[in-house]
């Protein structure tokens, strides 16, 4: 299990944002994804602890969404959201992927309803990823082509990214709005 959180931290090595769709999250290294998604699997079929089976379904299903299988990954994310403990960090977070991979499936409403769900549980228990909620829904939008409500939602990434004070995540989404500025032209 640790080897795999390693691996799982290494990740950004092998992704980039793809301008040509919207910023979504592409990988440079198939054969890396494939490997850490069997040692994803092989992970889950040892372990009966509902904690770290709903840690490796949300990350089982991320992957699949970087692998651009949406379906799967759907499906993968729906079993760790059912594991996750209420108002935790984890539901927060699996609801967000979640809301990529309805993205990913072409479902554009049914992830706007996640990441609303997420920015709820955010401000009401858990505000830890209230960025990533807001910036993930700009995303959603701005592929829906709803720009003003895209930018509402990267200024409020923005927000909670400034008072965080992290350079990285504070640059991506100045990046997004410039790019969302360049769309709108």
């Amino acid at each position: 299990m640790d080897y795999i959180r390693e691996q799982i931290q290494t990740l950004d090595q092998y992704t980039y944002f793809d301008e040509q769709e919207f910023l979504r999250e592409k990988v440079h290294d198939r054969e890396f994804l494939q490997q850490l998604m069997t040692q994803v699997r092989r992970e889950l079929m040892k372990t009966d602890e509902d904690d770290k089976r709903c840690f490796l379904y949300g990350t089982l299903g991320n992957l699949y969404r970087l692998n651009e299988e949406p379906e799967q990954a759907i499906e993968y994310l729906k079993k760790g959201l059912e594991l996750a403990d209420p108002n935790s960090t984890r539901e927060v977070v699996i609801m967000i992927r979640l809301g990529e991979a309805y993205k990913y499936n072409q479902q554009h409403q049914k992830a706007l309803d996640q990441f609303d769900l997420a920015i709820l549980k955010c401000l009401e228990y858990e505000p830890a990823y209230l960025d990533f909620a807001y910036q993930h829904k700009g995303k959603c939008l701005m592929e829906m082509r709803l720009y003003s409500e895209a930018m509402e939602a990267f200024q409020g990434a923005h927000a909670v990214r400034k008072g965080k004070k992290d350079g990285e995540l504070l640059q991506s989404t100045e990046h997004a709005i410039e790019f969302l500025k360049k769309l709108n032209e």
